[in-house]
């Protein structure tokens, strides 16, 4: 999958991917513990989620319940990293630079499990 993708471009999405996972991890967590939890992984979440969360403050709707941000922000990452970065990068199908960071995830828990004998 990855194989002649630029170096650069693996790099961008990858920090794009782990952003947009981070913002669904808080959304997920929100979901079972409330936003002053003392939870570990609920603090960090919350504290690098914290400055992106309020740089699209601008464009989030007001009529969004609170714990959905995070959610709609992730969705930006998204439409970054599934439609724009194609575009950008002159593919003529979308889908074709498509998540790198999540298909080398998956060849590894393929490997890990034993799905995949290399």
């Amino acid at each position: 999958m990855t194989e002649g993708i630029p170096p650069w471009v693996l790099v961008i999405d990858y920090v794009l991917g782990v952003v947009m996972w981070t913002l669904i991890g808080r959304f997920g967590m929100r979901l079972f513990l409330p936003e002053e939890s003392r939870f570990f992984f609920s603090r960090f979440f919350i504290k690098v989620t914290n400055p992106l969360i309020k740089l699209f403050e601008p464009i989030t709707p007001g009529f969004l319940v609170q714990a959905m941000v995070p959610l709609y922000v992730a969705w930006f990452f998204y439409m970054v990293r599934f439609y724009l970065m194609p575009w950008l990068l002159g593919y003529s199908v979308m889908g074709m630079l498509s998540f790198p960071l999540e298909s080398e995830l998956g060849k590894g828990v393929a490997y890990l499990v034993g799905l995949v004998v290399k």
